[in-house]
């Protein structure tokens, strides 16, 4: 097959990477609201600041339950749910106008976030053929990168012109538009655990080492960028005196090319086989990088390329990230996969502030880079024990 995605491929990748766009609006909806919320609602930040981490727990909770329900009712159907019960959360949430409301469409919305990894893999990765699907899962990527970029300007914008209510139920609205595309393949769909139930039965179990060993990796990569994305500025500015101008700079460059270094990774991960290879010299690079970021007293435009280009290399790596999630996922299992390593996410996502912001309040800022260089680090020889597995599968296959 040519190398160009086919007309249907390009649909479908269309639709899923405008699911995943719609999931982290959603995600981050709230915190450009936090002023306007806590005035309206009459809460304190903290309370606030609960609603988010109900909702994180939410999706903690229900993210590997996701996966299962995924291959069993089918990926498209489940998606379609997802896309459905999002938009439910942000509308009762605008209509409801109040704190309570508040936290009703937090706990829904974080049920609906943990439909969309296991979901959106499973489809890209049975519809799009072999020789391109590491770039899908690139731009897949990177609409969700979009969506959190447009977030903070279209809510604030909404809100200026409708009021906090007016902005939620935007942001509910764009739910059911999205999941449109994907209505007649849901209706019509065959779920992978019914098409692979030969494979399934005696085949490899979902909890086999392989996809083990990749939960604590996608753990260990979310604790790096939790450092990285929300203490590099503060612990810039204690352990160097750097002014939070500058700071910012760098972590807005980091960002910004990250999503860049993910588009690029797409066409690396189709023009290789050795993924396991490819995530452990680009994020062996990137913890060295954030380590001199972070450790060295840099002028604000040396720290910036340093981090520019640890941020390419982090996004680099993610596309060769899913397809080693991908090739050690049983048959049929897939969607349990997505979402059992995708759990590593949250673990970092609730955990990873906690221990940062102690390591801070104890006057220890530069500790907050070399444990998550250290962790980074330890997600390196992850990748290569996958490697070598990779390696062994290989060598034990026939010759023909």
């Amino acid at each position: 097959m040519s190398s160009n995605f086919s007309r249907e491929e390009r649909r479908i990748l269309v639709s899923v990477s405008g699911a995943h766009f719609i999931s982290h609006l959603h995600i981050l909806a709230l915190p450009p609201l936090f002023p306007l919320l806590r005035e309206t609602m009459g809460v304190s930040f903290l309370e606030l600041g609960f609603a988010l981490t109900l909702l994180n727990l939410v999706t903690f909770f229900t993210q590997a339950p996701m996966g299962l329900l995924v291959d069993r009712v089918g990926a498209r159907r489940t998606l379609v749910a997802g896309l459905l019960l999002g938009g439910i959360a942000f509308v009762l949430a605008g209509i409801g106008g109040s704190y309570p409301w508040l936290l009703v469409g937090a706990a829904l919305a974080g049920l609906a976030n943990s439909v969309y990894h296991p979901a959106d893999y499973a489809i890209l990765g049975s519809a799009i053929d072999d020789e391109h699907v590491g770039r899908a899962f690139s731009l897949h990527t990177f609409a969700g990168y979009a969506g959190g970029a447009v977030a903070p300007f279209l809510m604030l914008g909404m809100a200026s012109l409708s009021g906090v209510s007016g902005a939620l139920i935007l942001a509910g609205v764009l739910g059911p538009i999205a999941a449109l595309p994907l209505l007649r393949e849901a209706r019509d769909e065959k779920p992978a655990a019914r098409r692979a139930k030969g494979a399934t039965k005696d085949g490899p179990r979902l909890l086999n080492a392989a996809v083990l060993s990749l939960l604590v990796f996608f753990t260990f990569i979310a604790f790096g960028n939790t450092a990285v994305q929300g203490f590099a500025v503060s612990s810039w500015e204690a352990a160097h005196g750097i002014s939070l101008a500058s700071a910012n700079v760098a972590l807005t460059a980091w960002l910004a090319l990250s999503a860049i270094g993910v588009l690029a990774g797409g066409y690396v991960a189709d023009r290789t086989k050795r993924h396991g290879l490819v995530a452990a010299v680009g994020l062996a690079a990137a913890a060295v990088l954030i380590l001199v970021g972070g450790l060295a007293d840099l002028a604000p435009v040396a720290l910036t390329l340093v981090m520019a280009t640890s941020g390419f290399l982090s996004g680099l790596i993610m596309p060769s990230r899913d397809m080693m999630v991908r090739a050690a996922a049983p048959p049929g299992q897939a969607g349990a996969a997505f979402g059992l390593v995708s759990t590593g996410f949250s673990v970092g996502g609730i955990v990873g502030p906690l221990g940062f912001g102690w390591l801070l309040d104890h006057g220890q800022p530069l500790s907050v880079f070399v444990i998550a260089a250290a962790l980074m680090g330890a997600a390196v020889l992850m990748s290569l024990v996958q490697e070598l597995r990779r390696g062994r599968r290989v060598a034990m296959v026939p010759a023909e």
